[in-house]
């Protein structure tokens, strides 16, 4: 882990950061919520916020910033960097080898799939996949049931029901 005086670290009462994890506060906070779980060999590099309850598959690589390259006479790592801040809401989790792009928000109780590229915000209870990460399904509420977003049709053979965390609050 690199983490350095100034900016904030925290990892949260029951989580867990898994072997081969790089977790690096230098250019941001690093905040981890509690029970959550940073999969083997993935890559943290701040500012990023994990909710509780949230996690990440195997070589997650998820960033708060990018490199600048406005002056193409000059190598990037004489630019300065573009910060902004990435945030994974409560509850939800990336699967492996995915990627988290600087200033992404990951919605309460998304599911990324495995191997997505994620360029922009996915919105809560939205299951997204792909290179871009598109979503595909979001669940409704009120039918209790998750419904595609390229069409019409309620997937019907998936139910989400209420969680041990929802019935604890």
């Amino acid at each position: 882990m690199d983490v350095f005086p100034w900016n904030q670290f925290h990892l949260g009462e029951l989580s867990t950061i898994e072997s081969y994890c790089v977790i690096n506060n230098g250019s941001g906070d690093v905040i981890i919520g509690d029970r959550v779980r940073v999969g083997i060999g993935s890559v943290i590099i701040g500012p990023v916020t994990m909710g509780h309850g949230s996690g990440l598959g195997q070589n997650v690589f998820v960033t708060g910033f990018n490199h600048s390259y406005t002056d193409g006479t000059k190598n990037s790592s004489d630019q300065a960097l573009d910060i902004r801040a990435t945030t994974i809401e409560d509850e939800a989790h990336v699967g492996s080898n995915s990627v988290l792009l600087a200033g992404v928000t990951i919605g309460k109780r998304c599911q990324i799939g495995a191997g997505s590229v994620v360029t922009k915000d996915i919105p809560p209870y939205s299951i997204a996949v792909g290179n871009p990460a598109r979503v595909i399904k979001q669940y409704n509420k009120q039918t209790g049931k998750w419904v595609s977003v390229t069409g019409d049709h309620t997937i019907d053979s998936i139910q989400v029901g209420t969680t041990e965390n929802e019935k604890a609050r």
